[in-house]
């Protein structure tokens, strides 16, 4: 008789699991436009990239260390990239650190279109047509911004378009910190 009651106590106890899982999922603390990043508090990728412009030098690792950076991969197919590019501008001038830009898998000369139209916020521009430096990063999707210590070290990782909000709450008291 013990056993016939635990079995009708059973699905009782899988709801209730369940609900619990349920709600540590959607918990009103949790934001869901924070993803993970396996990268933040450590070193950024190496990495070596062609330049958009053929003149000028590749981008690599050793271009973001030494200061503190802001890394950001766009491409010229990504409207929210479009929006969020004035503020690339205000980024660099504002709190006077040099913004680099990886053009993710896009075409150069898309791209060079891109950067004539819009105007350049960035020190230098690498190109990642195949994508590989940006898995590297564990790129969700375009856009993507990543602030870097003057070590090198990822300190901050967004996963969606920067906005006026998140730039005044979230990035700019980190850059200011890891500028002093």
């Amino acid at each position: 008789m013990t056993l016939r009651r635990a079995l009708y106590a059973l699905p009782v106890i899988l709801i209730g699991l369940f609900a619990y899982l349920a709600w540590l999922g959607l918990a009103p603390d949790r934001d869901p436009s924070a993803l993970p990043s396996a990268l933040v508090g450590k070193p950024v990728p190496q990495f070596s990239l062609p330049p958009l412009d053929a003149a000028a030098d590749k981008l690599s690792s050793a271009d973001v260390t030494g200061h503190v950076t802001v890394l950001n991969f766009f491409a010229s197919w990504c409207l929210p990239c479009k929006a969020e590019h004035p503020l690339l501008f205000s980024l660099g001038q504002d709190y006077g650190v040099p913004v680099y830009g990886i053009a993710f898998k896009d075409r150069p000369e898309d791209t060079a279109a891109y950067i004539k139209e819009m105007g350049s916020p960035y020190k230098k521009i690498g190109l990642d047509v195949d994508g590989r430096v940006s898995i590297d990063f564990g790129l969700t999707g375009v856009p993507e911004t990543f602030i870097l210590d003057k070590n090198g070290v990822v300190r901050y990782r967004l996963s969606q378009p920067l906005d006026e909000d998140t730039i005044q709450s979230d990035i700019a008291p980190l850059l200011q910190s890891l500028q002093q």
